[in-house]
């Protein structure tokens, strides 16, 4: 393929670039040449897109469906204040074409699905992934090892990272590492658990370097090599992985062979009781109070998280201490669950059911649907 020569504008933009023998104007004309997808405009993607942009990449495709919330902003360097309820790929587009005018921005304003996932990744080079949840994760994964594309791995959580290079040719892919999803429930997302503003700026930088590096074809990528950021110890570490020739999707016998609608493997399964037996609403629990009648409130979340919002009478026990502290209670007593958003009392309550507490029930939309409809005066995170 021959590459695009770089204009007189583009040999004074990347002049620092050039005096590196390692790029050099045919590693920049590589640069122009290329076509890189982000998947997530959002932690990591934001700086991710905004370097690679920097460094002259020719084309970044973005995939991305949300709008730009307050919350986003303490890590989205992509977006601004301004840009708050405005779909992040408008706030993208505009900030990636004020960095640099001659990058051609391919914006997706889709969900990546196992419909789209194959001919979206095929149309790149490399594609970094910059999701937040484990079925678009494993889509990523299992699209690049079948197209043929590297996936240049992001994670961040709390004050942790990990960066990896997956599914090149000889390396592994994120299966070799973890073959399934983990359980529905069993670890907590970012919102639910937090994560330290400039985390994703480390993280995700790394995975431009990355990208570069491969594009430009120099250097050592983290291919087959692991690589864990402790923010609060200021220190990283390096695991060495292997291919694993007995994995379903880049192994020798590969029983992966299409992808698969992802969600269903990594959603919650659905209840066997009547989900109106399951939940109780916001508003019926108001009710319940008002009257007297107010069940046992049991709050799941960790202390950090009901010292900002709570619901007057709950007793806060940790997700994980709960099963230890089930003795304390009468099985028999109706028992009402919350969560930030209802998804970890909802798996408290199928735990609480399995242990007999028949009439446990969770809080449908947890704390901040309280705040929402019945006490809008808390703040919420």
């Amino acid at each position: 393929m021959s590459l695009p020569e770089l204009t007189r504008d583009e040999v004074l933009r990347y002049s620092r670039h050039l005096s590196l023998p390692e790029v050099g104007v045919d590693g920049q004309r590589r640069l122009k040449a290329a076509r890189v997808l982000l998947v997530g405009a959002g932690g990591l993607g934001s700086p991710a897109a905004l370097y690679l942009a920097a460094a002259g990449v020719g084309t970044l495709g973005l995939v991305d469906f949300d709008n730009v919330d307050v919350t986003n902003l303490q890590r989205q360097i992509l977006h601004g204040t301004p840009d708050v309820g405005r779909p992040k790929l408008d706030s993208a587009c505009d900030r990636l074409h004020a960095l640099n005018p001659a990058v051609t921005i391919e914006p997706h304003a889709k969900a990546l699905d196992a419909n789209n996932a194959r001919d979206l990744v095929a149309a790149y080079d490399v594609v970094v992934d910059g999701t937040d949840n484990f079925p678009t994760r494993y889509l990523v994964n299992d699209a690049c090892v079948l197209v043929g594309r590297p996936d240049v791995y992001g994670s961040i959580f709390r004050f942790e990272g990990q960066a990896s290079v997956f599914a090149t040719e000889n390396g592994p892919c994120y299966r070799c590492l973890h073959p399934e999803p983990p359980p529905p429930g069993l670890i907590p997302n970012c919102a639910e658990g937090g994560v330290l503003g400039v985390l994703p700026g480390i993280i995700g930088t790394i995975q431009a370097t990355e990208a570069i590096k491969l594009i430009l074809g120099v250097g050592e990528p983290l291919v087959g090599r692991f690589l864990v950021y402790d923010a609060l110890a200021m220190r990283f570490r390096e695991l060495k992985l292997r291919k694993d020739a007995g994995c379903p999707v880049c192994g020798a016998h590969p029983t992966i062979r299409d992808l698969r609608a992802y969600e269903q493997y990594c959603a919650p399964a659905a209840p066997p009781e009547d989900p109106r037996d399951m939940d109780m609403t916001v508003v019926e629990l108001k009710e319940r109070v008002d009257r007297g009648e107010a069940p046992l409130l049991i709050d799941v979340r960790e202390p950090h998280e009901h010292a900002i919002c709570r619901i007057p009478g709950a007793t806060l026990i940790p997700m994980g201490e709960l099963p230890g502290r089930l003795a304390e209670f009468n099985p028999r007593r109706e028992v009402v669950v919350l969560c930030r958003s209802g998804a970890r009392s909802a798996s408290a309550v199928a735990m609480m059911r399995r242990q007999g507490f028949e009439r446990a029930r969770n809080l449908k939309g947890g704390i901040l649907a309280w705040i929402d409809q019945i006490d809008p005066s808390q703040p919420k995170y």
